[in-house]
């Protein structure tokens, strides 16, 4: 098999055992679960996934004829209501997983012996990217329904607790001004057409947190009655607020002696404090910036800082980029908290070796960081085929998000990587760090 056909073969397979072992535990009920607005049936989900890659491989770029006649009516999240995909005639555990393996085998049995080209790679990697954005999605789906948490690949080994907060991670990095290209370039091997092309735009110096806002921080702006202060918000969080009954974090519980507890799947907990708050929407991130008397980075400022390296004279910005905070080496456990191999993040002084060259760390993994950035198109934008990826969420609707979280794969995540959602959404992997005003 050509290198390139059996690294893609390689990553097929383990996307989709990881897709399996993400809901092999769980009961037929709650492969269906409840009809809520933020999650899948779960059955659909994993059908989805596999109809997905029959669509794009096999019927695109092959031309073979449906493996499901009626597949496109089940599963086609474009064409299928929201709502539906509870009550329309879904096969059976057994049906989906039988299907699921024909796809799959399908695939791999068209790759043997088969010499691709970047055109019939890049319908592979469309695949592979879409399976593993499923698969963080059945991780925040099972904390969402209360499931008990999903198992570690492989089990990260034990970190050092007591490993003492670093005095210098309580301190801004200064990230100075200058030119910086802005999205993805031509030589990237895969990337959403949301990430085209890279771009120059004006960077002003700016000062930026050099780790997430963590649950103590986030503590104190709840102690300070934050969600009851109407003049921290803007109208539209203020009325999210109203409508949600918000008062704290999603997960958070207050005890009965006054400390906090927090729900982590199935489990409550007591609120580990130096970890970063998660689950908080953009609404509550930006409260909590207009209560700190500081505010989100711009997703350009946020690729700054994550990329970019100062001159040697340290007054401007460098040409060169780097692809990930550290430099151009792999995602592994010492720089970057991914790949669920534990399933809840970890301190946010943890991982010095994930410093981008301005001291900023864990820009990459442990949880998604909100900007202060509407989802828009770069300049010049054409949508790839799988057009309903980006443009329909264009228009404001959406912020963007950077970073990758614990449950994002290596693989998928990068500097550049854009990922967005509407400002109300609580239910993803989410926090965020603050820059100076």
């Amino acid at each position: 098999m050509q290198p390139l056909a059996r690294e893609l073969a390689d990553s097929l397979r383990d996307a989709r055992s990881r897709t399996l072992a993400l809901v092999d535990d769980l009961s037929d009920a709650q492969l269906i679960g409840p009809c809520l607005p933020i999650v899948n049936p779960l059955l659909w989900e994993i059908g989805h996934a596999a109809w997905f890659q029959e669509r794009w491989v096999l019927r695109q770029l092959r031309g073979e004829p449906p493996i499901l006649l009626e597949g496109d009516a089940l599963y086609d999240s474009a064409r299928v209501p929201h709502d539906t995909r509870w009550t329309i005639p879904l096969p059976s555990r057994s049906e989906t997983l039988a299907y699921m393996r024909h796809v799959l085998d399908r695939v791999l049995d068209r790759l043997e012996g088969c010499a691709l080209n970047d055109a019939e790679a890049y319908f592979h990697r469309l695949v592979l990217a879409h399976e593993d954005m499923h698969d963080e999605a059945f991780v925040y789906t099972r904390q969402t329904l209360g499931y008990s948490a999903p198992r570690p690949f492989p089990a990260a080994e034990p970190r050092a607790d007591g490993v003492a907060y670093a005095a210098e991670c309580a301190e801004d990095a200064e990230v100075p001004g200058g030119t910086y290209l802005l999205g993805s370039t031509p030589d990237t091997p895969f990337v959403f057409d949301n990430e085209k092309w890279a771009q120059p735009v004006a960077i002003r110096p700016f000062r930026i947190a050099r780790t997430a806002v963590t649950n103590r921080q986030f503590l104190e702006f709840v102690a300070d009655r934050g969600y009851e202060r109407r003049e921290l918000w803007s109208d539209a969080g203020w009325r999210w607020r109203e409508q949600a009954r918000a008062e704290h974090p999603l997960y958070w519980q207050c005890s009965t002696n006054g400390g906090w507890l927090v729900r982590r799947y199935n489990r409550v907990q007591p609120l580990d404090e130096r970890l970063p708050v998660l689950h908080v929407n953009w609404y509550e991130a930006m409260a909590y910036c207009r209560w700190a008397g500081r505010r989100l980075p711009t997703e350009a400022e946020w690729e700054a800082a994550a990329s970019a390296e100062p001159t040697p004279d340290g007054r401007t910005l460098a040409p060169r980029r780097r692809t990930l905070p550290w430099g151009q080496a792999g995602c592994d456990p010492r720089r970057a908290h991914l790949d669920l191999r534990q399933a809840d993040c970890i301190p946010v002084h943890l991982l010095p070796e994930s410093d981008s060259a301005f001291g900023v760390r864990q820009m990459i993994g442990n949880v998604w960081e909100w900007t202060a950035s509407d989802f828009e198109p770069y300049a010049g934008f054409a949508a790839d085929p799988y057009k309903e990826y980006s443009e329909p969420w264009f228009g404001g609707t959406h912020r963007v998000l950077r970073g990758g979280a614990f449950a994002t794969r290596a693989r998928l995540i990068g500097n550049c990587y854009r990922n967005f959602y509407t400002p109300d959404r609580r239910d993803v992997l989410a926090g965020f760090r603050t820059c100076t005003l």
